[in-house]
């Protein structure tokens, strides 16, 4: 499963893209519609940010922050980390497991084409992924 293209897994998805000035308030409100636990910041078709429920909850929530008055430019991740569509879906678990974030946009030529998210994708694959990992590194351990 890790060896499957990106673009395989994205090739139905429907991405849930909005401008800076949104209000973080109606970037929720588009999301709980979706039922998507990010969305792809747009400027002239190109990303610039990622906004997701981990941030509404530590940006947002707990700085003590108006959703309905704070703009998605105050409080979403710039220049987030990306993949190529066209890259193994193993590199996008790998990318999930070091940075530790659970949604990487799927870009081609700088627009968003998709995104893959551990919540919605991963499911026993990451937690395969993570046991791998760790039994290497234990293995490292052991030989020194």
């Amino acid at each position: 499963m890790p060896q499957r293209l990106i673009s395989s897994i994205i090739e139905k998805q429907t991405i849930l893209a909005c401008s800076a000035q949104l209000t973080v308030s109606e970037a929720a409100d588009l999301m709980k519609k979706s039922d998507f636990g990010a969305i792809v910041v747009t400027e002239r078709g190109r990303l610039v940010g990622i906004f997701t429920e981990r941030d509404a909850l530590t940006r947002v929530i707990a700085q003590g922050r108006d959703p309905r008055s704070t703009q998605l430019t105050e409080v979403m991740t710039r220049n987030p980390q990306t993949i190529d569509p066209n890259k193994q879906f193993g590199h996008a678990l790998h990318m999930m497991y070091e940075g530790g974030f659970r949604h990487v946009p799927v870009v081609r030529n700088g627009k968003p084409v998709g995104m893959i998210s551990a919540r919605d994708v991963l499911g026993p694959e990451l937690e395969d992924f993570v046991a791998e990992v760790r039994r290497r590194e234990h293995i490292l351990e052991i030989l020194g």
